[in-house]
This record gives structure tokens, C-alpha cells and sequence, in this order.
């Protein structure tokens, strides 16, 4: 039998380019659970929003988390729902610029 692939969230892939253009953070969780060890890292190396931390739980587990304005949040609800965070609107807006520029040429 074949299988059906999977839908892919227009959404959530517009999102998911969106984060790329934001720095990222690697960082291994160690003893704590991995938010923790986000939130402490982001406390210890003042970092500014918005951010994407990588928190390596084991090696086959790693959390991925978005670093707002508003909090920490999980990196996938950010993709599906990138619209809602006023720092993402700046990134959208400049790849969508730079295609207009490119295509004035």
C-alpha cells in the first residue's frame, strides 16, 4: 500500500524561514530540565530578543525554544503563529523587501 505524505503548514514553513534570519543559541541542559537551563542561560549572557535556543537534552533529544519579548516560548508554536510576535514582523517584512528590490533590477 502507499503511504500519503504528510501535509506540510504553509504556515508553519513561513515561520520556520522567519526563524532562520534570528540568532541561535547551542547550549547542553545538563542536570536541569532543558527550559531551565534556557531561561539560566539567557539570564547569564544577557541575551536580547529575539533569540533561538537550542537546548540539547541527551544525545538524541534536543528542545528548541524562541526567546521573546513576551517570554520563552516553544519554537514550534512560534512558526505556526509567528504573526503574534511584533519582533518576527521586522524579519518577515525585510525578505519580502529585498525579492522587490531584486526583482526592480
Amino acid at each position: 500500500m502507499a503511504r500519503r505524505r504528510k501535509r506540510k503548514s504553509r504556515r508553519r514553513q513561513e515561520g520556520r524561514r522567519i526563524l532562520e534570519h534570528v540568532p541561535q543559541y547551542s547550549i547542553e541542559s545538563g542536570e536541569e530540565k532543558p527550559v531551565t537551563a534556557a531561561r539560566k542561560f539567557i539570564q547569564a549572557e544577557g541575551i536580547l530578543p529575539p533569540a533561538l535556543l537550542l537546548v540539547k537534552r541527551n544525545e538524541h533529544t534536543t528542545d528548541r525554544y524562541f526567546w521573546a519579548e513576551k517570554g520563552l516560548f516553544g519554537a514550534q508554536y512560534v512558526e505556526e503563529n509567528h504573526f503574534l510576535f511584533p519582533s518576527l514582523r521586522t524579519l518577515e517584512s525585510s525578505p519580502a523587501q529585498e525579492q522587490l528590490a531584486l526583482a526592480g533590477r
